[in-house]
């Protein structure tokens, strides 16, 4: 049974606010948790006015605190924005509040523009040289302290918190390999070195005592209505965000629109479509067709399901679409894993 997860970014609406989009992710990780999803997890990302999550071990422990078993982490915090110190006392935390239900997914990446990153982050390049060795010290305070030991983790030390790795490109994939970590690949909006990352991950890995087996996990888009017509329809949110972060125009999630050629000309619309060719887009049995391929082609470990919705209910009955197709895949012995 491959898992499904869910990834949210506590969208803010053209209309809404960042209260409503914190209710919305609770009520979405509630529904998660009735239908069998396997784990929320929340991206930290700052100055974008579409996204709430920028304070994600905040968020983490408003969704955990009004669920019961899913588990709840990050997908992920942007180490180098961060002292490893400080990460290791709120996850420990967290851990310590929601025993086994966290989760710690790590990014290199500033999660930002470049003007926020700085003022997140004062050295972009000291910070990001560093992240190997951040990841490594992270680990550390999350291990039982040593006699003498002057800088601890508290609450933090000795705690089992699962670290991942996140990545768009073959750099973190070859440094989760290396500390034999669980890889998450940003296949949802860069598709590209997917594949390559993937195979590169699996074959250099290393066994630690987090991990015995690589565990590679791929996030894609899904939007699933009772339509392919309607699907396609919400997906247009999606699109209209993409063309909107190429030309320099963040905001709000907007509404869907019934012809989104009528928004972008052949360029934008020739890269946002490679951005989001990860994408599930229509009713159940176009979804399962898509889902059937894609997983049955490059064999994940785990599947994560994001998409930019405009509407909350919608969003939610496409996860409820999802799982209904997860169901009757592995129902069918439609999920074959090669590997073995």
């Amino acid at each position: 049974m491959i898992p499904f997860s869910i990834l949210d970014l506590a969208p803010i609406a053209q209309g809404g606010s960042a209260s409503q989009a914190f209710r919305n992710s609770v009520e979405l990780a509630q529904e998660a948790e009735k239908l069998g999803y396997h784990r929320i997890w929340l991206a930290e990302h700052h100055g974008m006015a579409g996204i709430a999550s920028a304070a994600t071990s905040v968020v983490i422990g408003h969704v955990a605190g009004a669920t019961k078993t899913i588990r709840v982490g990050a997908g992920g915090v942007m180490l180098p924005n961060h002292a490893p110190l400080v990460i290791a006392e709120q996850f420990g935390t967290l851990n310590a509040m929601y025993p086994g239900r966290i989760d710690l997914g790590l990014g290199r990446a500033p999660g930002t523009d470049q003007l926020t990153a700085r003022a997140l982050r004062r050295d972009l390049n000291a910070s990001a040289e560093q992240f190997p060795q951040d990841v490594q010290e992270l680990q550390f305070y999350f291990q039982p302290a040593e006699p003498g030991q002057k800088i601890k983790a508290i609450p933090g030390e000795g705690q089992d918190v699962p670290i991942w790795l996140l990545g768009s490109s073959l750099f973190s994939a070859q440094l989760a390999a290396m500390l034999g970590l669980p890889f998450a690949f940003a296949s949802h909006f860069a598709p590209e070195l997917m594949e390559q990352a993937v195979a590169l991950y699996r074959e250099r890995f290393t066994p630690s005592p987090q991990l015995k087996k690589p565990y590679a996990m791929l996030t894609v888009n899904v939007f699933a209505a009772d339509s392919d017509a309607e699907a396609k329809r919400l997906f247009t949110s999606m699109q209209i965000a993409f063309v909107n972060m190429l030309r320099d125009q963040r905001g709000l999630v907007q509404p869907p629109i019934e012809n989104i050629d009528d928004y972008w000309n052949p360029q934008e619309k020739a890269w946002a479509t490679e951005k989001l060719s990860r994408s599930f887009v229509g009713n159940g049995a176009t979804v399962e067709e898509g889902l059937r391929k894609f997983i049955n082609e490059h064999q994940p470990d785990e599947l994560m399901v994001s998409g930019h919705f405009f509407d909350p209910v919608a969003r939610l009955r496409s996860l409820r679409i999802t799982a209904e197709v997860r169901a009757r895949l592995h129902a069918a012995g439609s999920i074959v894993d090669v590997r073995h």
